[in-house]
């Protein structure tokens, strides 16, 4: 049997009992740590676990699948994953190789930020698409993320911002040699994601800006969800620019232009320097 296993958000004892329980019979193992991160050290985990863990990185997890469900037929082979399998689509791909295999499979759930965002206080159900903004370079500035919040926006909708991640990323040079050499790890920041968005914002007319988005367009930073230090900001774009919310893991987030009044009440908690009544128009 292949489980693929969902970890949760917080910490390794965020896994669920049954999960627990199949990590435990299970003849391998692995560990996929590069959509996600979890609250605490693989030392810490494998002894929680009793058992060895095996490291999972974005070239086994992409590109060797058929190494990971290698037994799965005859044996009980696990993938345990930051959030909810189901979080990012690299893990569907597992499912659809078992299926062609004819390889038995289980899927354990367990929380996401897809629904745990909803502890800023607005409701999950206001959200529209999710978009992930990936980091930029001097050559590679794309933006197409920024037209579907527009979107959400003209639809009065929530936006869910992901951030993005850089875990055994190759360097350039490395690639052009064909030996791989790794940038250290990067984890997209509340403040990073604000400033790319403002240099977005600068390009538009007078006319998106006052009816889309603008510097003082009010969003909500997320840090490490689910974890003890999770922390929660509230203020305008221009002022997520400047917001330091500690380590990773950030998400941000873009409120529709009204809300209800209970999502305003509850998000004020963490609005020191602004009253949100002047942005519920």
């Amino acid at each position: 049997m292949f489980y693929l296993i969902g970890l949760g958000l917080g910490d390794l004892k965020d896994i669920t009992v049954k999960g627990l329980e199949i990590v435990k019979q299970c003849s391998r193992v692995y560990l996929e740590m590069y959509t996600s991160i979890l609250g605490c050290s693989l030392e810490d985990m494998q002894e929680f676990y009793g058992r060895p863990l095996l490291l999972a990185d974005r070239d086994l997890v992409e590109q060797g699948a058929d190494e990971i469900l290698s037994g799965a037929g005859e044996s009980d082979v696990a993938l345990l994953v930051v959030g909810d399998p189901f979080g990012a689509t690299t893990h569907t791909d597992f499912i659809l190789r078992a299926k062609e295999k004819n390889i038995p499979y289980k899927v354990i759930h367990n929380a996401s930020i897809m629904n745990a965002v909803g502890c800023c206080g607005l409701q999950l159900y206001k959200f529209g698409e999710t978009v992930s903004i990936p980091y930029w370079d001097e050559t590679w500035k794309p933006d197409s993320f920024y037209d579907k919040i527009k979107l959400n926006r003209l639809h009065n909708m929530h936006t869910l911002c992901l951030l993005d991640i850089k875990v055994k990323e190759p360097t350039p040079e490395s690639l052009m040699r064909k030996r791989k050499e790794y940038m250290p790890p990067r984890f997209m920041s509340v403040a990073e994601a604000a400033h790319q968005l403002l240099a977005i914002v600068e390009k538009k007319d007078s006319l998106e800006k006052n009816t889309v988005l603008n510097e003082q367009s009010l969003c909500v930073g997320l840090a490490r969800v689910g974890q003890e230090s999770q922390q929660i900001a509230v203020g305008t774009l221009l002022e997520m620019r400047s917001t330091d919310m500690g380590g990773p893991l950030h998400s941000l987030i873009i409120p529709a232009k009204e809300m209800h009044p209970l999502e305003v009440e509850f998000l004020q908690q963490y609005a020191a320097s602004i009253k949100l009544d002047d942005y519920n128009h």
